[in-house]
């Protein structure tokens, strides 16, 4: 039998190139926990979680000293019975946020060192409903210092000329007018056939005024609004549902299969945002995608394309991959290799075993809090 002989974790710290904001706060840096899992038989694996913009090391503190004992010295095949084991486990320190984060990482490592064993790509190993590409739409329309925009409808072209169908952009910072002049130049530059998703970053903390900016917003066809409200606030998302023909879609910072099933019992949410390095890992983001299967809703997940690219095309009711052009953002991909290929805004499935991707040992190095251990 193989068995598990190192579990190491270590976080990292990027800085952006330039400070970026959304509706509520700027970032200057992301912290990032990567982790990676090794088996008697020299298959190893890789995870990673974002980790806030700063205490990154409480991601890798909670894989060292509370879940990787678990896992270590146990079956790597075990993956349904580890993670049940590292949720009971972490019932007291965090059901969600850092703990989770550091769950997941590790789940997910397990998935892509056992694809790796296989020799499978993850999305084959899991059982692949798509070949070849998967939809994916560019995010991007942050808000920089001197933005203006005409600058804004620059950008969203571009997205266009790289054959992107979907384009996503921040609102919900600035004013109504001034809102409004943002949205109404990316829906210029990027015409009428595309679809322009609006992210509002948990803007809103009452329902009048999310209303009275989703007038504005809705006379430019979006195709979703995403996060109007706190995470926790699911019943502002139900009421704005209600309210608004513009679907709402959530979920990108939720943990476990059972706040979701209240999204989607509470019909708060026509889109679920799950992120598996958030949610509880792969294991959880399919019973995730499958109890939204049977609500009939789509699942679009959230950040990390590398490991997205994989879920969108091993499950059916999942839609689009979030894809970042460059690393000003996700400055995740600065940490490793290689990168995905887009073709005619579509991403090319990745035929590598696992993830498909390593990460890069200079850049790790040099953006380290801390070393591996």
């Amino acid at each position: 039998m193989t068995v598990i002989t190192s579990v190491r974790s270590c976080a990292v710290r990027v800085p952006l190139d330039h400070a970026t904001a959304f509706a509520t706060r700027s970032v200057v840096a992301r912290d990032y926990a990567l982790v990676e899992i090794i088996g008697d038989d020299d298959h190893r694996g890789i995870g990673f979680a974002y980790a806030g913009s700063s205490a990154g090391s409480l991601v890798t503190h909670a894989v060292r000293e509370l879940l990787g004992p678990i896992v270590l010295g146990e079956d790597p095949y075990q993956v349904e019975g580890l993670w049940q084991r590292m949720y009971r486990e972490a019932l007291l320190h965090g059901r969600s946020g850092a703990v989770m984060r550091a769950l997941s990482a590790i789940d997910n490592a397990l998935w892509d060192r056992n694809a790796r064993a296989a020799g499978l790509p993850l999305y084959k190993y899991l059982g692949a409903c798509a070949s070849g590409t998967v939809p994916a739409y560019a995010s991007g329309g942050y808000y920089l210092e001197g933005k203006t925009p005409a600058m804004l409808g620059q950008e969203c072209a571009r997205y266009v000329e790289m054959g992107f169908r979907a384009v996503k952009i921040k609102v919900g910072r600035l004013d109504r007018v001034q809102e409004e002049a943002r949205i109404a130049a990316a829906r210029s530059a990027i015409g009428s056939e595309t679809l322009l998703m609006l992210d509002a970053n948990n803007a809103w903390s009452d329902l009048v005024t999310a209303l009275r900016y989703m007038e504005v917003y809705q006379k430019y066809d979006p195709y979703w609004i995403e996060e109007p409200f706190s995470p926790d606030d699911i019943d502002n998302h139900a009421r704005l549902a209600q309210r608004t023909p513009v679907p709402v879609a959530t979920g990108e910072i939720e943990a476990g299969r059972w706040r979701f099933k209240e999204l989607l019992e509470k019909e708060a949410a026509a889109i679920l945002q799950t992120d598996a390095a958030v949610c509880g890992g792969i294991s959880e983001f399919r019973r995730i995608a499958a109890t939204a299967a049977s609500f009939g809703v789509t699942v679009c997940p959230h950040w990390f394309h590398d490991l997205h690219v994989h879920m969108v095309a091993s499950t059916p009711n999942a839609m689009f991959v979030e894809f970042f052009p460059d690393d000003q953002v996700l400055n995740f991909r600065r940490l490793i290799e290689p990168q995905l290929t887009v073709e005619r805004g579509e991403l090319v499935l990745p035929a590598a075993s696992g993830i498909g991707i390593n990460f890069k040992a200079e850049a790790v190095a040099a953006y380290a809090l801390e070393p591996w251990a």
